[in-house]
């Protein structure tokens, strides 16, 4: 990725556009949990993509928050900057999306290092694992919801094309 190109970030919160940055400052970003794996970044301001899809951001991580509740992909800064601040600890899981290995958050050495400095300039909130995480369900469940809805329309809609097949194929047999 060319360092000096022209990049900007859509907050997924509340549509918010940072930029124009840097694809040096865009990592940085991701690197200190400022960019949500919902979150969208484009070099045009036309086409977005969401965050994780750019791998050189490195965004390959996915935190097991319990059992059944995963945050992610994310970056190794953004896993320590959690971890700093309490939302996980130690003996979290953590998977490499790259190459499908699990791991305990105490037994990956990149996290052992201090958290990089705040850098001065306007930048996006960090994000929160549990606010992603109500949100990410709630756009589950709205999903769930409107395809739940085009299923009935689809299933009456089959409905009576059936009735009227069966209409037709009486009258054609009279």
């Amino acid at each position: 990725m060319e360092s000096a190109a022209t990049w900007y970030l859509m907050k997924n919160e509340d549509g918010s556009i940072f930029g124009p940055i840097t694809f040096d400052q865009l990592h940085e970003w991701a690197s200190d949990a400022q960019v949500s794996p919902l979150d969208k970044v484009s070099s045009d301001e036309k086409n977005w993509m969401k965050a994780p899809m750019v791998p050189e951001l490195g965004m390959d991580y996915l935190i097991e928050v319990s059992p059944d509740q995963f945050y992610g992909p994310t970056t190794l800064g953004a896993v320590r900057e959690f971890l700093q601040i309490g939302e996980i600890n130690g003996d979290t899981p953590v998977t490499n999306c790259r190459d499908g290995s699990v791991v305990i958050i105490k037994d990956i050495p990149e996290l052992q290092a201090a958290a990089p400095d705040e850098d001065a300039m306007q930048q996006p909130v960090r994000t929160s694992i549990r606010v992603n995480l109500q949100q990410r369900v709630r756009e589950l469940e709205e999903t769930l919801m409107d395809e739940r809805r085009a299923r009935e329309q689809a299933e009456h809609l089959v409905e009576r094309l059936e009735t009227k097949l069966n209409e037709i194929t009486r009258a054609a047999s009279m």
